[in-house]
């Protein structure tokens, strides 16, 4: 679901108006109308305040399909020539890309590595800020299968 509406439907689950909402997030109404309009989207970190104000988890409310991404470092595999990562056997692993996972070993052995290594990659690719890329990562990285505790 995109953005505007999940941020409506989880307002609107709270019983909440954009005008309370807005005095919560320290925006105007008109920012939280824009949102829920598509007009316009908020920074990485005004999503996790509104996870928070709106007891949500934060990564609802990006629109990824996480399935779809490596399951270490959270890239697209509809990334041009994104290459698959190997098991020890050498053959095909449909859940990592090559970057991070390659002969069965990964190559980051912390979510703080891997953030430090590839939020450059993020930012070229975006053009987020390192702020953000970092931001961003922080909340997506501990979604993926290879960092779940």
């Amino acid at each position: 679901m995109a953005f505007k509406e999940t941020l409506a439907a989880a307002r609107e689950q709270r019983g909440m108006t954009q005008q309370a909402l807005a005095e919560k997030l320290y925006v105007t109404r008109q920012a939280v109308s824009r949102w829920e309009n598509g007009e316009t989207e908020p920074s990485v970190d005004m999503r996790k305040l509104i996870a928070a104000v709106l007891d949500v988890p934060v990564i609802q409310l990006f629109d990824i399909d996480v399935s779809q991404l490596c399951q270490c470092c959270g890239t697209p595999f509809t990334v041009p020539n994104m290459p698959h990562g190997t098991d020890a056997d050498g053959t095909e692993n449909d859940s990592y890309c090559k970057w991070c996972y390659d002969d069965g070993q990964f190559a980051y052995q912390s979510e703080d590595e891997l953030i430090e290594k590839t939020a450059p990659f993020l930012m070229e690719a975006t053009g987020m800020s390192q702020e953000e890329a970092v931001s961003f990562m922080g909340v997506l990285v501990p979604h993926l299968k290879h960092w779940q505790k």
